[in-house]
């Protein structure tokens, strides 16, 4: 029996509005994870404390319980965290006895091998490119692991369970090697690397059935808070020295929650009253955006996520 599913066990198989998680889903996951350990040298997990990552970590828990899991993490830091996401990150770290390598966006500016934005929109996303490549080359990293998911963004969309990145870090989508039924090819060439997404098949309303079903603690910043916000754009914004705001841009204080967690630069919020994960869900199953609808850096272009990716953004 193939552990894969095919595209109409994918819709059939997502959460549905009573918030039950498809156990199946975790099986495949369980299964990939298994055969990324079994097939690489040297992988890690990409590693941001936003519930994504989060729900990686826990699947390769339960992958290889009761021994520990046998991948590093890793975790580009802008610099322009939520400070909320940092502290999760380290405490997580912590509880589970896990080695965390940590790379700077700071330090790829400083060695001159990126130019820090300015203007209005001035982000250091697309600055992690240069960081994570350069952490991939420094430690040898033959796969690294991420929770990127299909319905996110029409680029994402496109990518495979394993997905091949050549000897520049580079994603080529008319490269990738066809998946069939369960059968996954990790072989690469001296230089490539693979980018393994587990959740690939997975829902936003998935992941958060399943953070309520394991019990998961998530960062705060997840659920409503008050928060020193201004507006932009039709959006809400974290008021943060790391943003440029112009003179009519006025901080005032409200309840808001992140749907998603990025840089602090390029991460919308959303006025809410959700305080626990049955009022997030219920949230979500009313949206009327997508989740990544609050990411600025996915709005500079049509292609702006592919051209990323085309770089060797994860």
């Amino acid at each position: 029996m193939s552990n894969f599913l095919n595209n109409s066990e994918i819709i059939n198989s997502s959460s549905d509005i009573n918030g039950v998680f498809p156990r199946e889903l975790e099986d495949e996951a369980i299964y990939i994870l298994r055969e990324v350990a079994s097939q690489f040298e040297k992988p890690a997990i990409l590693f941001s404390g936003g519930k994504d990552s989060i729900t990686v970590v826990r699947l390769a828990e339960k992958a290889f319980y009761p021994g520990k899991i046998p991948f590093k993490l890793l975790h580009v830091d802008t610099g322009h965290n939520f400070p909320e996401t940092i502290e999760y990150r380290d405490w997580l770290v912590n509880k589970l006895g896990l080695e965390l390598h940590v790379r700077y966006v700071e330090d790829s500016i400083k060695q001159g091998k990126v130019k820090e934005e300015t203007g209005k929109y001035a982000s250091r996303n697309g600055a992690q490119t240069v960081t994570l490549l350069d952490a991939i080359e420094e430690f040898k990293f033959d796969a690294c692991i991420g929770g990127a998911r299909r319905d996110e963004e029409k680029a994402r969309a496109k990518e495979r369970i394993f997905s091949v990145r050549d000897d520049f870090g580079q994603w080529d989508a008319k490269k990738q090697r066809p998946e069939l039924f369960d059968m996954l090819n990790g072989k690469i060439e001296i230089g490539e690397n693979v980018r393994v997404f587990p959740i690939s098949n997975w829902t936003e309303l998935d992941v958060w059935n399943y953070i309520k079903e394991e019990e998961l603690r998530i960062p705060s910043i997840y659920f409503t808070h008050e928060r020193q916000v201004f507006d932009r754009d039709g959006m809400i914004w974290a008021d943060s020295t790391f943003i440029n705001k112009s003179e009519d841009e006025i901080p005032y204080t409200t309840k808001v929650r992140f749907r998603t967690v990025g840089d602090m630069t390029c991460t919308a919020a959303v006025a809410s009253e959700a305080d626990n994960l049955d009022d997030v869900i219920s949230e979500i199953l009313s949206a009327k955006i997508s989740e990544r609808g609050a990411r600025i850096d996915d709005k500079r272009s049509e292609a702006a996520m592919e051209k990323r990716k085309q770089a060797g953004y994860f």
